[in-house]
């Protein structure tokens, strides 16, 4: 049997290449601390857990919902963007239901473009983004993101080719990996740049709800004009822990959305109905958890960053999502020093190049440990006197 050529191209999965190191690792005994992941630590809040059981108990549930998700969970996701951003969407054309949004990110360059078209993405980026690039068999280029322009995209150095021939353009912000977060103002440029070249916009908002400093996180659809040429991805599975429930959605643009739902009426039978109605509870329940969760990272990206500097790394704190964006010492790159970490100092992270070229130089770091753990590991690095 072959496998397609589809197949055949698509990239090698970076994140499954790097839980195969680190469990390599510890199966030798090793003590690791890993940095290196993107899985929320912390429970689902129990009131989420006890909608899901009661929901799963009504064998109403136990039957197919309708192709394109429940009613009620719609207007939930649609009330929920009123009440945290102020934005007014239709449940009824404007939110379309995801399983989890890493689906419809892979999903929405089969649904706007044709084979051979082009997209931007941006590097360093999320490395799923690829997939959806490969399977819909369409071109890419990337607008690099730097430490210079606060990782945010440049548009007047997009070569003018690019942003004729684009279609679709991928945003993300709070970033991974880079911990950066983008201003309304950033965004009403972004649309001013889509409406002038025609291109479609996706902002996955992953980590909508992490922000620090008493910042929040400003959505994509804030900006006036969005959702004439876009829409936003907003996913649990980091604001409520959710990540292994599958659960998402997107809103925005009345057509994007609708072609969207309808390439998942031929790949799914939407979602399980009682996990719909755990997430109704997410969204339309008390958010204190959220508050919670985001002091937690907070007090973790603190103690992180002082912990790097006790040793004279010279880092820069994140902005918003979990992560951290830590140069490499001079003399490696950072594959190089990512390796070596693990097995100098039994410490995981993640590498920089894995998430795009202009990741180069950089390790990502996860606030998904303890914090008595995060010391202990910047102290693990510490000793190797890269920083003395």
């Amino acid at each position: 049997m072959t496998y397609s050529d589809r197949l055949k191209k698509l990239p090698v999965q970076f994140f499954a290449t790097l839980v195969q190191k680190v469990n390599s690792a510890i199966a030798e005994g090793r003590d690791i601390i890993n940095l290196g992941q993107g899985n929320p630590d912390q429970p689902t809040p129990p009131h989420i857990v006890k909608a899901l059981q009661e929901a799963a108990e009504d064998t109403l549930t136990h039957k197919y919902s309708p192709f394109r998700g429940l009613d009620e969970l719609k207007e939930a996701a649609a009330q929920f963007y009123y009440d945290q951003y102020g934005v007014t969407i239709d449940p009824k054309s404007e939110v379309a239901i995801l399983f989890g949004t890493k689906a419809g990110l892979v999903e929405l360059p089969m649904c706007l473009l044709n084979e051979g078209e082009m997209m931007l993405l941006p590097d360093p980026g999320y490395p799923d983004y690829l997939s959806g690039v490969v399977l819909a068999n369409v071109n890419y280029e990337t607008i690099p993101l730097t430490k210079e322009n606060q990782f945010l995209p440049d548009y007047n150095s997009i070569p003018d080719e690019q942003k004729h021939q684009a279609k679709l353009m991928y945003l993300n912000y709070p970033n991974n990996p880079t911990g950066a977060t983008a201003s309304r103002a950033f965004f009403d440029e972004t649309v001013a740049f889509a409406k002038k070249h025609n291109i479609s916009v996706l902002h996955d908002f992953a980590y909508g709800a992490i922000g620090f400093d008493g910042k929040k996180p400003v959505s994509f659809l804030e900006a006036e004009g969005a959702k004439d040429v876009g829409i936003e991805m907003y996913t649990l599975s980091k604001t409520y822990n959710m990540a292994g429930w599958r659960v998402g959605f997107a809103v925005g643009n009345s057509e994007i959305i609708e072609a969207l739902n309808l390439i998942q009426d031929h790949l799914y039978v939407s979602l399980f109905p009682a996990v719909q109605k755990a997430a109704v509870a997410a969204l339309a329940e008390d958010q204190s958890c959220v508050n919670e969760l985001v002091s937690l990272y907070g007090k973790r990206r603190n103690t992180l960053i002082d912990a790097c500097r006790k040793i004279g790394w010279d880092v820069d704190a994140p902005t918003g999502s979990f992560f951290a964006w830590l140069p490499v010492p001079t003399g490696f790159t950072s594959e190089s020093f990512a390796d070596y970490l693990l097995e100098k100092a039994d410490v995981a992270v993640a590498a920089g190049n894995g998430f795009g070229k202009y990741g180069e130089g950089y390790i990502r770091v996860g606030l998904l440990v303890d914090e008595d753990r995060l010391i202990e590991a910047i102290e693990r690095i510490g000793k190797l006197s890269f920083f003395s």
